[in-house]
């Protein structure tokens, strides 16, 4: 499973760091049309699965049943940062739904977001377990465990009705098996599959007429639109995910150590990379120099992952310190 290099770093004029990993581009039939690295190599899907997660809960019209908006119902996909709309959106579903704040089974946590937490400490507020960023996700599953008949108090349990609802909509519209399970950092299975897999997942979010599954294809035509009407709802202000989702042709999600997913509508392609060492820094860099290989990349989007640090990096005191540069040229 040799990786190939995604990134190089330079500070000054010597290479500092070379990111590492695996990228798959798969067409609209899922086959590998460009790769580095190993696009069988198997990788966790992390939070990138979060836009798969949700799709049972939009399948069996949850958010319609509890009065759920559209725009709230987008926190099912996202890692939130704690921004005051996060929160208000969470309680809104929390409140709307009967849902229970001590039902959820992580550690009560704090914005991501630094000014949104510098709030919550001036203000003398607690930590609590919606500030978790994987609260919307777990909102969601916890609406499909009951749905399903099941005690919801065991919403996060391998083996459970929401968990093999979830697994199920994992293999459908990622085509392939899962071929390794595990715990999440927020006490939720997680999911392994190869890299081409997710790439697949993503192409079948974009273009959801290539789910094989009526229901399921049904909820991602739904859903999808939504994401890119409220792209800050998937992650927040000044990140990754909150920006890249505003382009209304792709659909976009990061999870950690790594793994992020790509889905383009108009091209009917599938994108998804694992960086190895599990750094997110390199991201905006891969999303750029694959976008522009495609010939998608538009200006905003540009301006965006520039800002992010696609080609420059700053210091602590703002002064450019250094450039990234891709490691590889996609050519179909």
């Amino acid at each position: 499973m040799d990786s190939g290099v995604l990134t190089r770093e330079y500070r000054g004029n010597a290479l500092d760091n070379v990111h590492r990993g695996h990228l798959a581009i798969v067409d609209k039939t899922g086959r590998v049309v460009f790769s580095v690295g190993d696009p069988e190599a198997v990788v966790f899907y992390r939070s990138a699965s979060k836009p798969i997660q949700a799709l049972p809960a939009i399948a069996a019209r949850l958010d319609e049943a509890y009065g759920i908006t559209e725009r709230e119902s987008v926190i099912f996909a996202g890692s939130h940062t704690g921004e005051p709309f996060h929160m208000e959106a969470l309680e809104s579903i929390f409140q709307k739904a009967g849902l229970k704040e001590d039902d959820l089974i992580m550690q009560p946590s704090f914005p991501a977001h630094v000014l949104s937490n510098e709030a919550r400490l001036n203000a003398g507020l607690i930590r609590r377990r919606l500030y978790h960023n994987c609260a919307g996700k777990h909102a969601a599953l916890m609406l499909v465990q009951r749905h399903a008949g099941a005690d919801i108090k065991d919403y996060w349990k391998a083996g459970g009705a929401a968990d093999a609802a979830v697994r199920r909509a994992i293999e459908t519209v990622g085509e392939h098996p899962i071929a390794a399970d595990g715990v999440d950092g927020c006490g939720v299975p997680v999911f392994a599959v190869p890299v081409k897999g997710i790439a697949t997942a993503y192409k079948n979010l974009a273009c959801p007429g290539g789910i094989k599954d009526d229901a399921l294809a049904s909820a991602a035509a739904r859903f999808v639109p939504r994401i890119n009407q409220n792209p800050r709802m998937m992650r927040g202000t000044g990140f990754l995910c909150g920006h890249i989702n505003e382009d209304e042709n792709l659909i976009a999600k990061g999870g950690a150590a790594g793994v992020y997913g790509l889905g383009l509508k108009k091209e009917g392609l599938g994108v998804a990379f694992k960086v190895e060492s599990g750094s997110e820094d390199a991201w905006p860099n891969i999303v750029m120099a694959v976008l522009r290989g495609l010939n998608a990349l538009r200006p905003e989007t540009e301006a965006m992952l520039e800002k992010l640090g696609a080609s420059a990096f700053k210091n602590d005191c703002g002064a450019v310190a250094g450039r990234r540069e891709a490691g590889f040229r996609v050519a179909l």
